[in-house]
C-alpha cells in the first residue's frame, strides 16, 4: 500500500510503501489528529516514520503498484 503525506511548509511529499490496509493507516491517522499525537507507519523494509498530526497537510492512500514496465495508457 503506497500512502503520500504532505507536510505543512515541505516542499516535498513524503511517500512510504507499507504492508498495513487501508483502513489501519486511515485509523492511525484520524487516531493521532484527535489526539493531537503522531502518526507512525512502518515501512516494507521494517523503517519507521513519525510524523505530527499537527504538521499534516494531506494523507493519500493508494494501492501498491504492480511492477509495470514500459508505458501505460
Amino acid at each position: 500500500m503506497e500512502v503520500r503525506i504532505g507536510i505543512q511548509q515541505a516542499q516535498r511529499e513524503l511517500s512510504v510503501e507499507t504492508d498495513e490496509t487501508a483502513e489501519q493507516v486511515q485509523q492511525q491517522v484520524a487516531t493521532a489528529v484527535e489526539s493531537g499525537g503522531v502518526v507512525t507507519l512502518t515501512d516494507t523494509k521494517g523503517r519507521t516514520v513519525l510524523v505530527p498530526a499537527a504538521k499534516l497537510a494531506y494523507v493519500e492512500i493508494g494501492t501498491a503498484s504492480v511492477g509495470t514496465v514500459g508505458f501505460r495508457s
